[in-house]
C-alpha cells in the first residue's frame, strides 16, 4: 500500500522489551560468512551512542507537539533505549569472539562531540536522515530473508526485532522535524534536509566501509579479497545497498514523507515472534 499523506492516523508504536545474546555462543562468523558479519558488527558498534544522540535530538524539539506526536516520541524513546541495551549486549558478544570494535565507538564519540556546538536543529536534521537509513535497511532485512538465512538464530531474531521497531517508528523524527520547522518555507525545509542527507550518506558509507574492512582484517581477510567481497555483499548478493537505493532517492522528492510507503505488513509478518515481550508504550 502506498500513501501520499503523513504518518497513518491508526499507527501504533509498540514497545517490545526483548533481550538477546546473553547466554548464547554463536559461531564467530554469526552471519554464516565474514562479510555480512563485518558489516553488521560495524553497524552495531555505532548504535549505543548513535541512538542516545537520536533520543536527545528528538526530545529537544517536542515542545508544542500534538498529543499524538508526544505519545509517539515517548514510544520512540523507549524503543531506542531498548535497542541501545541490546546492541551493547551484542557488541560484548562480538568482543568476546575477539573482534576489537573500540575504535568504532571512539570515532562515533568524537564525531558526536563535534555536534555539541552547532544549532540543535541540525542535530534533528541529521537524526531524521539517519533514521531514514535505519528504516530503509530495516525494511530490506525484513523483506529479504536472504540477509539472515545462514545467521545464528538468536542474532537473527535480534536484528528482526530491531528492524520491526525501526520500520514502526520511521516517521517520528521526520514528524518532529516538520513540527520544529513549521515556520520555515517548503524550499528551506527541502534544501536543509536534502543537504543533510548528502552529508550523512557520504559519512555513513565512508565510515561503515572503513570499519568493515578493519573488522575483516581482524579475520585475516585483507586487500582486494576484502574490498571485493564486501562490495559484492553490499551490491550484489544479498545487495542491501542496491535494494535500498530507490528509497534513498525518494527522500529528495519535494513533499516526501517516510510513510509515503506503508510497509506495516512486514511488521505483521514477524511481530508474532515477540508478543511475549510487549509492554505499554505510554
Amino acid at each position: 500500500m502506498h500513501r501520499t499523506g503523513p504518518t497513518p492516523p491508526d499507527l501504533e508504536i509498540t514497545v517490545r522489551d526483548e533481550r538477546f545474546n546473553r547466554e548464547t555462543t554463536p559461531r564467530r562468523w554469526w552471519a554464516g560468512e565474514p562479510f555480512g558479519t563485518a558489516w553488521h558488527n560495524s553497524l552495531s558498534a555505532t548504535f549505543p551512542r548513535g541512538e542516545a544522540f537520536f533520543i536527545e535530538a528528538v526530545k529537544a524539539h517536542r515542545e508544542g507537539a500534538s498529543p499524538k506526536l508526544e505519545a509517539e516520541i515517548r514510544a520512540f524513546v523507549k524503543q531506542e533505549i531498548n535497542h541501545t541495551r541490546e546492541h551493547i549486549a551484542f557488541n560484548k558478544l562480538a568482543e568476546n569472539y575477539g573482534y576489537d570494535i573500540k575504535a568504532i565507538d571512539k570515532r562515533v564519540e568524537e564525531m558526536l562531540a563535534l555536534t555539541k556546538d552547532r544549532p540543535v536543529i541540525l542535530n534533528l536534521a541529521a537524526t531524521m536522515a539517519l533514521e531514514h537509513y535505519t528504516a530503509m535497511m530495516a525494511h530490506e532485512f525484513l523483506a529479504n530473508p536472504q540477509h539472515f538465512e545462514n545467521a545464528d538464530p538468536e542474532v537473527r531474531d535480534m536484528w528482526r526485532w530491531h528492524s520491526i521497531e525501526e520500520v514502526e517508528h520511521k516517521g517520528v523524527a521526520f514528524d518532529v522535524w516538520n513540527h520544529a520547522t513549521r515556520d520555515w518555507s517548503n524550499w528551506r525545509r527541502w534544501k536543509v534536509r536534502s543537504l543533510m542527507m548528502l552529508v550523512v550518506t557520504k559519512n555513513f558509507f565512508k565510515n561503515r566501509w572503513e570499519d568493515s574492512i578493519n573488522l575483516l582484517a581482524q579475520d585475516g581477510i585483507t586487500g582486494w579479497k576484502a574490498r571485493w567481497g564486501l562490495f559484492k555483499y553490499l551490491t550484489v548478493s544479498p545487495g542491501v545497498i542496491r535494494h535500498i537505493f530507490p528509497a534513498w532517492l525518494a527522500f529528495f522528492k519535494p513533499g516526501f514523507h517516510p510513510w509515503d510507503h506503508d510497509d506495516r505488513a512486514l511488521i505483521k509478518r514477524y511481530e508474532g515472534e515477540f508478543t511475549d515481550a510487549l509492554m505499554p508504550a505510554e
